[in-house]
């Protein structure tokens, strides 16, 4: 059911909230020990949330675009009194003081707090392997992952434990799991949600955004959590226009760019190409003209962003030290010593090695060689997307260059780990919104993702196409049998 039929259903009685809100905690009970999705279920808060909507209901009252939906939120986003704990051990026992604002928006629509979501730790990863809380499970198979770094949220949209959820996305943390997951994960422009109560991995990648199991589910998430925001300076003051309005908008005519760079790609599976080639084809059966563009500088978007992601991520997390909170050695000699300590064993392996590398870019003698040279091509990458959004409305290319793959698949090689993102990390260098959604599946039975591009701002254009190719597709009405898909 989603949201609009739900807010319906409400308000005519034929539900409650609380009916709603205990369907999926049976389900959240059922599937958890296949799937761990959660770190934390708040099944108390969650009841309280939803009985406060049915009473607001009786009464009379008009009730909030997201009254009694039930989501669920990745756990590096801060919600008052409630763990936060960023999937690792230097957070493990962190309760914040304050509410993210994109959390506070939802609670302030009306909507149920299910619990927090499991993630690769401190968002570093694309397979939710290396979180402190064991790693999450693709739904539609259990021997897979379900991508990184907001595998936790996109692993409960697609087994029904929640109606929507939020993630983070610094490289392709929302898109590659919806992918993988075969949900809908939008990025928006960097700066159209808010930042503040985000923990921060790398501050000018990172961005907020919803996953949901439609393409209209999604406009209602982003609807509610975009918007200016005084707490954070890099939030955008534009004004948020009606997403929702723009999904019905005809797309014949559209220009669709076929980004040639991305079917040329490192690894890129046959079975994902073809998938990908025939949504584009549907596109144009529904009006809209396909156009081959060139970004050139496309595939350079890997190498650039672990770059600058990580030396992004050093500065960030200097701030946990074992002084002022987390994680904080015992028996230490020196203030030196546990600082160290601190920090050694409160961090994962991969959490380390990205704090290396981005300490080593920033040096003395190396940061022009690498941080700026880096920071020089992330402009020029910028530069490629401009054009092409000169010639076309909306980019097409795969999400990821293949389907979810097996846990440890990637264990003795990162860079072969890094690869899962090498589709998604250019538009977070250029802040560009992007959104994944199903197309098909392999002969595994495993989704299959395509993703579309758009301007700065332009998610009404992106969420329109998105909604067209999705009514047309129905590509969940030809999935094959899945053990944990509802």
């Amino acid at each position: 059911m989603g949201i609009a039929e739900w807010r319906d259903q409400l308000k005519s009685g034929d539900v409650s909230a609380r009916e709603l809100t205990d369907h999926h905690l049976s389900r959240i009970e059922a599937v958890e020990p296949s799937v761990n999705a959660y770190t934390e279920v708040t099944a108390e808060r969650a009841r309280a949330d939803a009985d406060r909507i049915d009473a607001l209901r009786t009464s009379g009252a008009e009730l909030p675009p997201l009254a009694g939906v039930p989501l669920a939120i990745k756990d590096n986003l801060c919600t008052r009194g409630i763990r936060t704990t960023c999937s690792s051990r230097m957070l493990e026992n962190f309760v914040p003081p304050y509410e993210s604002t994109v959390t506070e928006r939802l609670w302030g629509a009306g909507a149920v707090l299910l619990g927090k979501t499991n993630l690769d730790e401190f968002a570093m990863g694309s397979s939710t392997e290396t979180s402190v809380f064991g790693p999450s499970r693709n739904p539609w198979n259990s021997e897979k992952v379900p991508g990184g770094s907001s595998g936790g949220s996109a692993a409960a949209v697609a087994a029904g434990e929640c109606v929507g959820a939020l993630g983070s996305d610094t490289g392709g943390s929302i898109r590659q799991p919806a992918s993988f997951c075969g949900v809908v994960g939008l990025k928006p422009t960097y700066g159209r949600v808010s930042r503040y109560g985000l923990v921060a991995f790398a501050s000018s990648l990172d961005q907020v955004g919803p996953f949901a199991n439609s393409v209209s589910d999604a406009a209602e998430l982003l609807q509610v959590i975009a918007g200016e925001d005084p707490r954070d300076s890099t939030c955008l003051k534009a004004p948020v226009p009606d997403y929702r309005a723009a999904l019905t908008q005809p797309v014949a005519g559209l220009r669709v760019g076929i980004v040639r760079e991305c079917f040329e790609a490192e690894g890129l599976h046959p079975e994902v190409k073809a998938s990908v080639m025939a949504a584009a084809a549907l596109l144009e059966a529904l009006g809209c003209d396909l156009v081959d563009v060139s970004c050139p500088r496309f595939n350079d978007g890997i190498a650039t962003y672990y770059v600058i992601a990580p030396s992004e991520a050093s500065a960030n997390l200097a701030r946990y030290d074992g002084v002022k909170y987390g994680y904080r050695a015992e028996e230490v000699g020196s203030l030196a010593e546990m600082t160290s300590r601190s920090r050694a064993e409160g961090f994962g392996d991969e959490v380390k090695r990205r704090i290396l590398i981005g300490t080593y870019a920033l040096s003395a003698g190396y940061v022009d060689a690498y941080y700026k040279k880096a920071q020089q091509v992330r402009t020029l990458i910028r530069r490629d997307f401009d054009a092409a959004f000169g010639q076309v409305d909306v980019l097409l290319t795969p999400t990821s260059p293949t389907t979810a793959f097996g846990f440890g698949a990637h264990a003795e090689d990162p860079l072969a780990m890094y690869l899962a993102d090498l589709l998604t990390i250019p538009a977070n260098m250029a802040g560009l919104p992007a959104i994944s959604l199903p197309c098909g599946f392999d002969g595994s039975g495993l989704p299959i993702g395509v993703q579309l591009i758009t301007g700065v701002l332009q998610e009404e254009r992106l969420l329109q196409v998105a909604y067209h190719y999705e009514q047309a597709a129905r590509v969940m009405e030809k999935r094959p049998q899945a053990s944990l898909v509802p």
